[in-house]
């Protein structure tokens, strides 16, 4: 419920940004630290990360389509495994931008690279591997991009 506005936000901006290509996308997030961010050493916790890192795979998601796909497909996103490497911590009120980008993807897993930034200096990193899943099983990267692809052609005729 914490973060219901700022997805909210981001659901909106969505639709007035714009388009990620379906191979390789790259989008970056601005935002702020706010007060429900901050832990008792008042910085950003440590989990909150890993939520802002969740944040920007949805506008990826939107920007290239993927979240019409996996709907229509009643397909899923799992994240596999996350980490993460603090190298200095945000502040209250304090903005930063997270750049996200998929970097590569086998025949299981996309592979994700997560920077959060304070102007061009990385203050902490990360990277996820997720799948898309169906009630068959995992669904495979190159089946999801194709599905997407087919999808977003279909539309522009």
């Amino acid at each position: 419920m914490n973060l219901i506005f700022r997805m909210l936000s981001l659901l909106v901006a969505s639709f007035f940004k714009q388009r990620l290509p379906v191979e390789s996308p790259k989008n970056t997030l601005v935002l702020r630290v706010l007060p429900n961010d901050i832990d008792i050493n008042m910085h950003m916790n440590n989990g909150r990360y890993l939520t802002i890192c969740d944040l920007s795979r949805v506008d990826m998601f939107l920007r290239t389509g993927l979240a019409r796909t996996m709907v229509k497909e009643k397909w899923m996103p799992v994240i596999a495994e996350h980490t993460m490497k603090y190298k200095r911590g945000l502040k209250l009120f304090e903005k930063y931008e997270v750049h996200m980008e998929i970097v590569q993807w086998d025949e299981k897993y996309f592979h994700m690279a997560h920077v959060f930034l304070i102007g061009d200096r990385v203050v902490a990193e990360g990277t996820s591997k997720g799948a898309v899943v169906s009630k068959a099983g995992v669904v495979e990267p190159a089946e999801v991009m194709k599905t997407v692809a087919d999808r977003l052609s279909r539309q522009c005729r």
